[in-house]
């Protein structure tokens, strides 16, 4: 679930805020496999974790036992009893793939279209409705208790786990300890993997059932060690925490904890699919720009599907694709599911999985397929020509942050281009 600082939880490179990677968990690509793109910069999810060490900043000039040795003794000195630490660590090895696997990310990016069509595909959307029948007991009593609607909970486990079909099978403990040693994030993996260490001090689970991604994120919702600790519950009353094992109740019911601590406001939508008059300021999209939903109105802004739309003091338009691709007015809870994983994709994946699931409709815009995602290199290459003509996107670094699509906007109205911040071939050809 969640990472902390400029880690997205569950992809470690973010290479585009509209253009997300889909990387699974090594199962199978089967249509109802987990899936997750990767968070875009602009809001990290959770408070930093333990710094036990300034270490981790350049190779490895000690041999991984080295290393291990001497991590239990600052394990140690944070509260980890030798015996929970001797534990855990039995047999464990460094594990040469796991670092392969985070230094050979691919940098082909999917389209949003693309990550929708399989977070939003008939299946997943079927496996849902069967999911939500199947535990409608359980569902009920948690959103009774956290105010989380039963369907928001169920989207992101459709997403995460594939409903628990897909929870991981790596061990914890060397993914972690294999990261915490490789330098390139040392410390960001050596508190993650402390903190792995004081859940099985506190005896939620065993070392042998700590299993989860080659990242580390971990059971039917994909938490994250450091967010496990402060936002895993125990519903089912057993005093463990439990979201590993084949009953998701204390995996939902967490998920649900986590919702609620950010701010879920029972009833309001994610967001509503609209239409924007002819003539619309395409300036004023993104999150950026909030206005009551009355004002939006009054410049002509409507629902697709002739409702009214829900009054809410704070909303804002959304261009995923551009002024040519759907649009949609988001809320105060959209800014929540991204808590979760920060993409727009993953959000609107969640939010419309949730709406088709309870029986609403398919997104009715249509998504430019013809274009393709910008690979790394013509993203930087974007925001050098940017820079060069004065519209300074805060850094060459491949990453499509906000302050990329203001610049991307100022260089498209200054041309007289409509000014939707959209990323694309046009735009770099443009630039060209």
């Amino acid at each position: 679930m969640v990472w902390v600082n400029d880690m997205p939880i569950r992809i470690f490179l973010v290479f585009g805020a509209y253009l997300p990677m889909i990387v699974g968990m090594g199962h199978a690509q089967t249509v109802e496999n987990s899936i997750r793109p990767a968070a875009r910069p602009a809001v990290m999810q959770a408070k930093a974790p333990v710094v036990l060490t300034a270490a981790a900043t350049s190779a490895p000039d000690i041999s991984f036992d080295g290393w291990v040795a001497g991590f239990r003794k600052r394990a140690l000195a944070q509260g980890i009893s030798g015996k929970v630490f001797d534990n855990a660590f039995d047999g464990v090895a460094y594990n040469a793939g796991i670092i392969e696997k985070d230094r050979n990310q691919s940098e082909f990016t999917k389209q949003i279209w693309e990550y929708l069509d399989s977070a939003n595909s008939a299946a997943r959307i079927e496996n849902g409705r069967a999911a939500l029948a199947r535990h409608a007991g359980l569902l009920d009593r948690i959103e009774a208790r956290y105010g989380v609607e039963k369907e928001i909970v169920a989207a992101i486990w459709g997403l995460e786990s594939a409903y628990g079909t897909f929870r991981g099978s790596v061990p914890i403990i060397e993914a972690l300890a294999s990261l915490a040693y490789d330098t390139r994030r040392g410390a960001f993996f050596e508190g993650q993997l402390l903190d792995a260490l004081k859940i099985l001090q506190a005896g939620d689970t065993t070392p042998s059932a700590l299993r989860g991604s080659w990242a580390g994120a971990m059971g039917h919702t994909q938490f994250m060690p450091t967010s496990y600790l402060a936002h895993a519950e125990d519903f089912t009353g057993d005093g463990r925490r439990d979201i590993w094992g084949d009953d998701p109740a204390d995996a939902l019911a967490s998920t649900a904890a986590y919702l609620k601590h950010f701010g879920w406001t029972k009833g309001q939508p994610w967001g509503v699919e609209v239409t924007l008059p002819k003539g619309f300021d395409y300036s004023i999209t993104t999150e950026r720009f909030k206005k009551p939903t009355q004002d939006w109105l009054r410049l002509g802004v409507r629902s697709v599907s002739g409702k009214p739309l829900p009054n809410y003091r704070q909303s804002s338009i959304l261009l995923p694709a551009g002024h040519t691709g759907p649009a949609f007015i988001i809320f105060d809870n959209f800014q929540v599911i991204e808590k979760y994983n920060t993409a727009d994709a993953y959000v609107i994946g969640v939010g419309h999985l949730a709406d088709r699931i309870k029986g609403l409709a398919p997104i009715k815009g249509t998504w430019p397929r013809d274009d393709r995602a910008l690979s790394f290199d013509e993203k930087q290459e974007m925001q050098r020509r940017l820079l060069a003509r004065g519209f300074d996107p805060e850094g060459v670094d491949g990453i499509i942050g906000p302050r990329t699509i203001a610049a991307v906007q100022a260089f498209q109205k200054s041309i007289g281009l409509v000014p939707d911040g959209y990323v694309s071939t046009g735009i770099l050809n443009w630039l060209r």
